[in-house]
């Protein structure tokens, strides 16, 4: 950023420029009016205080690191929601691990994953030395496309050469399609993991995610919907399986007075004090759900006349819990970019990002196959994540929709000035 003339120049990719030199100049000079007083962040905690006396309990019995009545109270509330059973672990990363492993991935196998997501999605693979293969998005859900698998599992039957397992993500608080998903799956035999890790609280058809595949993982990092500043937690169907996952999160210990030890196992389990934390988080998550949708149904009605918006959209098959406010951007409509908006709003000290970058189009993973592609680079390419937080002011809500109101009549000004 520099200054030029007494105006911050902001230094920003035009992905459209405008027709001539003149008009570019001035939209690129775009500078906010107001500035927040302080920055108003993309997802933060928000604590409740019910989960104090918890904690406490954790500190006054002294049970403080994996083993603890908070630990068992926190799993029961996550089965008494979700069915079957849970295993609290120290993130969703670790639990996505053991539950491929848990799957029977091995090295040298296959396992599918949604191209649109974080890369703690699909790292896990790495870990067991397999190969991830990633599938394309719709524009239905941005979640992977039910058509497309079917298709690539299909044409790998006929070579018999099918995956392990597939990862299917949940994205942004939406639930995939998952009945024609877990349908084609089971045709072909091919296990799936649901990473709910972004989707506690959504519901498919009325049941909600994480236990209605073979196995599922949810997070409750520091900008989750819910949050213990860490921690995750693998839920299955089947008991044996979680004791397994289990067993392998506490160094896989077998029985006995001395530290036996058969398997390979890994220091993958929740503390009793964090899970103090998540179990007072639990008990208000309902209260969350509501209140992050209600941030995203505000933006939405509150930008509902400026064209080139677009909010994610709403899945009529289940209840899109909108953990981060999502919207396209269509910059011949808009007059900006989606980096130029997220630049115009940091000089306003607003937070706001990209879509997730696909995992095809990362360094890490540019030798793995890909099945399409081009609507998970476009949603990337155009999909901004604005603050979503549950505890976001009415005041500092509609101080982000004036300003981004602010960057589109700005830009349409400046746009037909520099057009002159």
């Amino acid at each position: 950023m520099i200054l030029i003339g007494g105006l911050v120049n902001l230094r920003l990719d035009i992905a459209a420029p405008p027709r001539n030199l003149r008009a570019r100049n001035v939209i690129m000079s775009l500078v906010p009016s107001a500035r927040a007083p302080k920055l108003i962040y993309l997802s933060v905690p928000h604590m409740s205080g019910r989960e104090v006396p918890y904690v406490m309990e954790a500190f006054s019995s002294n049970w403080l690191t994996c083993i603890g009545k908070n630990i068992d109270e926190a799993e029961a509330l996550v089965t008494k929601r979700l069915g079957g059973h849970a295993v609290a672990l120290t993130s969703g990363t670790a639990g996505i691990h053991l539950a491929l492993k848990i799957l029977g991935v091995k090295a040298g196998d296959e396992v599918a994953c949604s191209d649109l997501t974080f890369a703690g999605s699909c790292n896990p693979i790495l870990y067991e030395h397999a190969k991830p293969i990633f599938l394309d998005a719709d524009y239905a859900s941005w979640n992977i496309d039910p058509n497309l698998l079917a298709d690539f599992l299909k044409k790998r039957a006929q070579v018999n050469k099918l995956p392990k397992a597939l990862i299917v993500v949940h994205l942004f608080g939406q639930s995939a399609d998952l009945d024609p998903i877990m349908e084609t799956c089971s045709r072909y035999g091919v296990l799936v993991l649901e990473d709910a890790a972004e989707a506690l609280g959504t519901l498919y058809k009325g049941r909600p995610v994480g236990t209605i595949a073979d196995a599922g993982v949810l997070s409750f990092n520091g900008n989750k919907i819910i949050t213990c500043t860490g921690g995750g937690m693998f839920v299955s169907n089947n008991k044996a399986h979680c004791d397994k996952v289990r067993y392998w999160s506490t160094q896989a210990r077998d029985p006995g007075v001395n530290y036996l030890h058969s398997e390979v196992g890994y220091n993958y389990r929740m503390s009793n004090v964090l899970a103090g934390i998540l179990r007072g988080q639990l008990e208000v998550l309902d209260e969350r759900v509501e209140q992050r949708r209600a941030v995203a149904f505000r933006y939405r009605d509150g930008l509902k006349d400026i064209p080139g918006l677009q909010l994610m959209p709403q899945a009529d098959y289940g209840l899109h819990t909108n953990w981060l406010t999502c919207f396209l951007v269509d910059p011949a409509k808009f007059g900006l970019s989606q980096i130029q908006l997220i630049q115009f709003l940091k000089e306003a000290n607003i937070e706001s990002r990209p879509i997730w970058k696909p995992m095809h189009t990362q360094k890490l993973y540019e030798h793995a196959e890909c099945v399409g592609g081009s609507v998970a680079e476009d949603i990337n390419a155009r999909g901004i994540c604005f603050p979503s937080s549950s505890s976001l002011s009415l005041e500092d809500q509609q101080f982000i929709i004036d300003r981004i109101r602010e960057a589109y009549q700005m830009a349409k000004d400046q746009s037909r000035y520099g057009a002159q």
